[in-house]
């Protein structure tokens, strides 16, 4: 079932308190936060420290734990996958000791937000690693991923989608900046980290959580032999299930209306659209692709058949599975929103958690665009 949220309307919207300056966080003395994504495929943390209005990354970890294997049939989390992420979890205990980091936000998603044993696990992590999960609801997590992409957002952009597809479900948060200087549009996003309804005079038009990621829609047909037809099925599913929150699918495309994509799969097509061998996060963070270039490097995917993505550098031995459930995704919302260009972002909820605890903080610079 879809979680939507639809505001009657903008309302007043409170003006930010203003902090003190913050001193300027190239400092090795700044302080470090850490953020935690437990996902139905991944389990990914960060640690940072503020820089200007960004922050440098000190350190990171990614594993792909697949929390999620055998949740759509059973309705509980396995002992195997269980396992596989708190083993994950002791690593990123170490980093964060290692680091000594004070401030951090651990998060746990779509996975344990339907898993009926969840809670049990979460005691399971604590007693094990002495970490402390939250599991978040979809409207935080869409938020989140909306922050981090601020500085993405073009000067000249009036309607906004934001699309973070995970492995169990998608989010995305559509928000007019008509009524928004271009100067100011930044620090709108950056409000959403006090609630939807502080987005600092954007106006949060829509939000939904569509719950198909590119791990649970690959399991609903996974009995697709057929490559080809099983990716067709999997875009025509995800399509269907986005309809009510797509209006404009028969509308040409607009210049003021940007999609920016955030994902595994959407950085993912974007390496492969430019060729790389070795995944360079300068080259694919904030590029542009048109819809054209994203159906070709979906078609050359098609082609490869599942033993060719394997064997496929560019795709990577971790995201080969996946790759054609997060295209479907992809293809379908290209189809149903009113622009032929996606924004690429190399970032989302973890991002989005380091820039909601250090805005809260005070310790950021105000965010412009480049």
């Amino acid at each position: 079932m879809m979680t939507p949220l639809r505001p009657s309307g903008a309302a007043a919207v409170p003006k930010l308190v203003e902090r003190p300056a913050p001193r300027r966080k190239g400092s090795d003395k700044a302080p470090l936060y850490a953020a935690l994504d437990l996902g139905t495929n991944s389990c990914r943390m960060l640690i940072a420290r503020p820089d200007g209005a960004q922050f440098r990354i000190v350190d990171s970890f990614s594993k792909s734990v697949q929390l999620g294997v055998g949740l759509e049939s059973s309705g509980k989390l396995s002992r195997a996958s269980m396992a596989r992420t708190v083993q994950a979890m002791r690593i990123c205990k170490q980093k964060l000791k290692k680091h000594g980091v004070k401030r951090m936000k651990l998060v746990a998603t779509e996975a344990c937000r339907r898993a009926g044993n969840a809670q049990d696990f979460i005691r399971y992590i604590k007693r094990e690693t002495g970490l402390s999960l939250d599991i978040i609801a979809p409207e935080e997590e869409a938020r989140l991923a909306v922050i981090s992409c601020a500085p993405l957002v073009s000067r000249k952009t009036e309607q906004l989608l934001v699309v973070d597809i995970g492995g169990g479900s998608t989010e995305l948060v559509w928000i007019d900046l008509s009524q928004v200087e271009p100067n100011s549009r930044a620090q709108a996003i950056m409000a959403l980290h006090q609630g939807f309804e502080f987005a600092g005079g954007a106006r949060v038009v829509d939000w939904i959580s569509v719950p198909l990621g590119v791990a649970t829609l690959r399991e609903q047909f996974s009995d697709v032999a057929d490559d080809a037809a099983c990716f067709a099925l999997m875009s025509w599913f995800f399509e269907e299930n986005l309809a009510p929150f797509a209006p404009y699918a028969e509308e040409q495309s607009r210049e003021g209306f940007q999609i920016i994509g955030t994902s595994g799969t959407v950085t993912t097509v974007a390496a492969s659209h430019l060729g790389l061998r070795r995944y360079d996060r300068s080259k694919v963070d904030g590029m542009r692709m048109t819809s054209d270039e994203i159906d070709a490097v979906i078609r050359d995917y098609l082609s490869m058949g599942p033993e060719g993505r394997r064997n496929d550098p560019r795709i990577g031995r971790d995201r080969h599975a996946l790759i054609m459930s997060g295209s479907a995704i992809l293809q379908a919302l290209l189809r149903s929103w009113p622009t032929d260009r996606l924004s690429v972002a190399d970032r989302g909820l973890r991002e989005g958690l380091l820039y909601a605890q250090m805005s809260q903080d005070g310790v950021l610079e105000d965010v412009t665009y480049g």
